[in-house]
């Protein structure tokens, strides 16, 4: 490799994508004669050129084989790159045999190696190398000519698939046990007199890729490279002696590059565990004064610990459960207990109920101490979601329309990380059926009751104007005594990975790829409840940690970004240079 690279590889694999992009450089530096040096006594690539010429036309006097139908294939000596001295450059077609895959009909597919069926690849088994694990077989009828038979060293392309797999290639490596076919969707790039592994590398460089996927005509969700595209590409021939040098050394890196993903893929690994052990420390503090001196040895150690997305998102998830479980902050023995703040609730509620504001709820059982998921501290009390909200609602089920006039409505997915996303949304009549009632309010909170299941019990908090916003029948409003309790603390809580593990997850039913965990589950779940002082002291405490992860998180993106353009700078760089 070229001195640039070599002195800045560390830098260059720890790059975002980097060792991707490091792979991509080899094999580039690689077809354009500068991964290894020339040797003056190499048989000039303008022989090996003439034996391959020499070969087809036996070849074509040997084999009965169909003819192409396509026009000759032009040469171009005119390549795109400048070639090293003892190089040529000639059409792919001239020095390969391209040989298209068989169809037959889909309900000849079969999975059972049957007497007289043949093993036939299709794209999904062209990958890295030749997956051999999920294949077809198909009546040998549907083979009409020998070399539709795949053979060892023969390159297997897709030739119609997404944008982003066609052209994708893999090797057959290995000499075959048993007759093997491939479908119509597949092609077969059959070396003449090259290395198979040299012309893999050149089908696998980036800039080739992409003429590749740049060339092929698209359909509504198909790519499709034509023969009369990959004929003329334009294929840059060292010396025989050479490409094996060259293949040597792509071998050689591509192990480097193998050992480097090995070794940040163990330190990713014990970064994570080291991140998990030491937030553990924190949710296993005692009390609010342990959390402190385990947050301070902690925080010596936030440049080496949260590099990463995962250990912030963790992190974010530490305080969550922190705050839930009366950890973040101390108590204050002059805070009105929780138990007279829900005496309070219930109070406020019947008198509500009484003049007709909000509708009559059946009061839930309280949360026995068998019942209690972890130990809260003393001043507070357990209760039960139905207990604690003044209100939980079913939404709208009338069909939204994509209109200027009329009230938006809130859907699934705009409940996003804790909040409610606004804008964009499609609206129903002001003269809707359950409008006015349902129009929300600030602090309401939108718990999603029907998703996928890693998605279902989802819970945000609406900040938008009063009566303006409505929502779906797939969420359910939870709507709190905001001048008794903190909403935001409801919804810090509901968001807790203790909260999804013992009031979500063992609820969850699944039906036709959707989850559900209905309104009265929600009800009966259950919640830990603080003095509302404390509430407000807790809240205040959250969001600033989650503006420091957010900080670190931005530092985060901005020095990955910095290294991004770095990488591709020195990758710019050493194929200049080279």
């Amino acid at each position: 490799m070229s001195v640039v690279l070599s002195e800045h590889l560390p830098l260059l694999a720890s790059a975002p994508d980097g060792i991707q992009k490091l792979r991509g450089l080899i094999l580039e530096l690689a077809v354009r004669g500068k991964l290894v040096p020339q040797d003056l006594d190499d048989e000039p690539a303008g022989e090996l050129l003439k034996r391959i010429a020499q070969e087809r036309i036996r070849q074509d006097a040997a084999t009965t084989r169909r003819k192409s139908k396509e026009a000759p294939t032009e040469r171009n000596n005119s390549p795109q790159i400048d070639l090293p001295s003892g190089w040529e450059c000639a059409p792919l077609g001239e020095v390969v045999e391209i040989v298209r895959g068989i169809t037959f009909p889909s309900s000849e597919k079969s999975k059972s190696p049957e007497s007289g069926r043949v093993l036939c690849l299709r794209t999904s088994n062209v990958q890295e190398k030749i997956e051999w694990d999920d294949v077809l077989y198909i009546r040998s009828e549907f083979i009409s000519r020998n070399d539709q038979y795949l053979i060892e060293n023969d390159i297997v392309m897709s030739m119609a698939n997404s944008r982003e797999l066609v052209g994708k290639v893999a090797l057959v490596d290995v000499p075959l046990a048993e007759q093997v076919t491939f479908g119509g969707f597949l092609g077969v790039l059959r070396p003449i007199s090259i290395s198979p592994k040299f012309l893999m590398a050149f089908l696998r460089a980036p800039t080739v890729r992409s003429s590749l996927i740049d060339s092929a005509s698209q359909t509504t969700n198909i790519a499709n490279i034509s023969l009369g595209k990959l004929r003329p590409l334009e294929f840059p021939i060292p010396p025989l002696a050479e490409q094996h040098r060259i293949v040597a050394k792509v071998d050689e890196l591509m192990a480097l590059c193998d050992r480097l993903e090995a070794e940040q893929a163990d330190a990713a690994g014990a970064h994570a565990r080291l991140v998990d052990t030491l937030l553990g420390t924190l949710t296993q503090s005692a009390d609010a004064a342990d959390l402190a001196a385990n947050w301070q040895r902690l925080a010596e150690h936030f440049d080496t610990l949260f590099t990463t997305e995962a250990s912030i998102d963790a992190l974010k998830q530490t305080v969550l459960q922190l705050a839930v479980m009366g950890k973040l902050v101390p108590q204050n023995p002059n805070d009105e207990p929780a138990s007279k703040l829900l005496k309070r609730i219930g109070q406020e509620r019947a008198r509500l109920e009484a003049g007709g504001t909000c509708k009559k709820s059946k009061s839930m059982p309280p949360v026995g101490e068998d019942e209690q998921p972890f130990e809260v501290p003393e001043s507070w009390v357990w209760e039960r979601i139905g207990n604690y909200a003044v209100q939980t609602d079913y939404g709208l089920s009338e069909k939204t329309l994509s209109m200027t006039e009329g009230v938006p409505v809130l859907k699934m997915g705009d409940i996003q990380a804790g909040k409610v996303i606004l804008g964009g949304q499609k609206v129903v009549a002001l003269a809707t059926e359950g409008l006015p009632y349902l129009f929300l309010e600030p602090g309401d909170l939108l718990y999603n009751r029907t998703n996928s299941a890693e998605l279902v019990g989802k819970t945000g908090i609406f900040r938008g104007l009063a009566q303006q916003y409505s929502f779906a029948s797939y969420l359910i409003r939870i709507r709190c005594f905001n001048e008794l309790v903190s909403p935001t603390f409801l919804n810090f809580v509901m968001n807790s990975p203790m909260f999804r593990e013992t009031e979500i997850v063992p609820h969850l039913k699944q039906q036709c790829g959707q989850a559900n965990v209905n309104g009265t589950i929600l009800r009966n779940m259950r919640i830990p409840v603080p003095p509302a002082a404390e509430q407000h002291r807790i809240v205040a405490k959250v969001e600033e940690l989650m503006a420091l992860c957010d900080l670190l998180k931005a530092d985060l993106v901005e020095a990955r970004a910095s290294q991004a353009s770095l990488a591709d700078t020195l990758i710019e760089a050493a194929l200049e240079v080279a």
